[in-house]
């Protein structure tokens, strides 16, 4: 018997916020909490609360100066004294810890069997916070400290982490850069923000080779992203056999979103979670985590992840059809990956 998708999401999310404009707001994600509370998916969905993630799981990633920072500044009246994208204020501590804990509550209910898949409709995202700074909305990183904790509770020696949020996860690579227990796979739109992820990052030390980066060109789409990713993933998830699959979940590479070039559509994040689904379930006994990331046109937002959760609400079945793209296959053609990876 199908298990329900977990979802977790929750209003206590909207208490980080400022009455200065800001793309990061309570209001990405206002519309989508009504619609999955609604009639269109009563009795379909497990949903959940967060708890607050505890001082060791944050520790776990983030260094106690970076802590004493954030306390000291968001008792400061101007919400940007930290950083100029990254706002802070008497709520965000609690909420970030909120948006962390959240994603553990989900990879508890994964490990002990009673869901397969969950999706974390967190906020503030988490994938550029690094151990001593918090960057690009970010102040908690989420997925990292989800790893982390499988790492020490659970004890899991192979995470792998897809990051498809059109930008870098700069903090993510940070965190796991010399370590083989999480491999980390971005793709993303090269030469923007954090200007970081070129394909010669590759991991140090024990990680060398545990860190694939896929800078792709403005303009690229749905054909040359699925290629990307399905050539990659299916060589890495047979080569590594990852014990779970975390994703960060990034919308901002839709094409209606203001923050970005790449023109994905919505039913490409549909098929990518078909993709996912499948490796999960041929890997991992299906255990498959969505965190979500960026997306700041709230309407292509919710489209996309509706149609995510759409996608979760079935079980894997088969991997999505590729069709070949020459300017993706060039990313690859001299690609670092080679020398560790045979995709």
């Amino acid at each position: 018997m199908p298990k329900p998708p977990g979802l977790l999401f929750d209003r206590r999310y909207y208490e980080h916020g400022i009455p200065q404009v800001s793309l990061e707001n309570a209001g990405r994600v206002r519309g989508l909490y009504r619609t999955l509370e609604g009639p269109q998916y009563a009795g379909q969905l497990r949903t959940f609360l967060p708890r607050e993630a505890s001082s060791a799981d944050i520790e776990a990633v983030h260094s106690a100066f970076y802590l004493e920072q954030l306390r000291e500044h968001v008792n400061i009246d101007d919400p940007y004294s930290y950083d100029r994208d990254t706002y802070l204020m008497e709520q965000s501590l609690y909420t970030a810890a909120l948006a962390a804990g959240g994603c553990l509550e989900l990879a508890d209910r994964i490990l002990d069997g009673e869901i397969d898949y969950g999706f974390a409709l967190i906020r503030p995202p988490g994938h550029h916070a690094e151990p001593g700074r918090g960057m690009g909305f970010c102040v908690f990183n989420n997925v990292a400290i989800t790893a982390q904790y499988l790492r020490r509770v659970y004890g899991l020696r192979r995470i792998l982490i897809v990051d498809f949020d059109v930008h870098h996860g700069n903090g993510t690579q940070t965190v796991f850069y010399e370590t083989d227990q999480v491999f980390f796979v971005s793709i993303h739109q090269e030469k923007i923000f954090p200007f970081s992820g070129s394909a010669r990052e590759t991991g140090s030390d024990k990680g060398r080779g545990y860190t694939i980066n896929l800078p792709v060109h403005p303009q690229f789409s749905d054909q040359e992203y699925l290629y990307l990713l399905s050539r990659v993933l299916g060589g890495v998830v047979e080569q590594y056999l990852p014990q779970i699959i975390l994703v960060s979940a990034g919308f901002d590479g839709h094409c209606d979103d203001p923050i970005s070039r790449v023109l994905l559509s919505t039913q490409w994040y549909a098929t990518v979670t078909e993709l996912l689904k499948y490796l999960a379930h041929e890997a991992c006994n299906d255990r498959l985590l969505f965190v979500l990331e960026g997306g700041y046109n709230p309407d292509s937002l919710q489209a996309s992840v509706l149609v995510t959760v759409d996608s979760l609400l079935h079980p894997a079945s088969r991997r999505p059809g590729v069709v070949h793209s020459q300017r993706a296959a060039k990313i690859l053609e001299n690609h670092p990956l080679h020398a560790f990876w045979t995709v």
